[in-house]
């Protein structure tokens, strides 16, 4: 009989936290598994401007015949609280002519919607940065074309970021955390598919796990050097100084 108690108590404590996590059937903590998808032979033509040297056009023709079209990364974001932790999965060696800064996942990004701010851990040429700043802005415009994404019926916004750069992201309200991979944010609701069609890449969700976050989980980044985007931005600039449509190309991969 005591056994039966304590096996009633602890599913009541289960059923308890999980209707916490979700209020209304609507998620407030958990983790979502995703999916970036690259193009590598699109961005490797990309990324020398056009058109590139013929010497150039000869080296990518011989990676797209040996290389596969596209390469999939994975990535985790860990929510609660109103505090998200972005972490990509490493992804061992692969091939990367001329190691395109598109087709690499260099980010590791904390996001707090209470204070508004954000903190990214990036990896630049081997070296580590820490990014501080304050929620990314970006200029978003909803529709109405819905798509399903991991069991969710989310719907369309198309965005733009860094000025030029266009988005087209799937998110669902039923999430209620307004954010997404990587450092995109500013929906109502959670960004479970999200693309940048001209860059050739886009990340969807492939699982989304409703549960508890124990304290302690999701917390900034700590390695790196300390820097603000301007900063970043200037430093980049000179180090590219002569790079001409290359170091153009790279900065907006770092800058994203």
């Amino acid at each position: 009989m005591k056994k039966i108690i304590i096996t009633l108590c602890l599913i009541f404590i289960a059923s308890s936290l999980l209707r916490a996590q979700n209020v209304g059937n609507n998620i407030t903590s958990g983790i979502i598994e995703f999916e970036k998808k690259v193009n590598m032979h699109a961005i490797t033509k990309g990324q020398l401007g056009n058109p590139p040297e013929e010497y150039r056009l000869q080296e990518i023709e011989v990676f797209k015949k040996t290389t596969p079209q596209f390469k999939s990364f994975s990535s985790t974001l860990v929510f609660a609280d109103n505090k998200s932790l972005y972490t990509p999965t490493p992804a061992g060696n692969y091939p990367n002519l001329y190691r395109n800064p598109m087709g690499l996942q260099l980010n590791t990004v904390y996001a707090d919607l209470n204070t508004n701010s954000l903190t990214a851990q990036k990896e630049i040429y081997g070296d580590l940065f820490l990014v501080k700043d304050s929620l990314r802005k970006i200029t978003w415009r909803l529709t109405g074309e819905t798509q399903e994404v991991a069991g969710y019926t989310c719907r369309r916004a198309n965005g733009i970021i860094l000025d030029s750069v266009y988005l087209v992201a799937f998110y669902t309200d039923k999430i209620w955390f307004s954010g997404g991979p990587e450092s995109f944010t500013g929906l109502p609701g959670m960004i479970l598919k999200i693309a940048m069609p001209h860059e050739n890449i886009i990340w969807t969700a492939t699982k989304v796990t409703a549960q508890t976050i124990a304290p302690g989980v999701i917390i900034p980044p700590k390695k790196g050097t300390s820097i603000q985007p301007k900063q970043l931005k200037e430093k980049l600039q000179q180090h590219m100084q002569g790079w001409g449509p290359v170091g153009d190309y790279e900065l907006k991969a770092f800058m994203l």
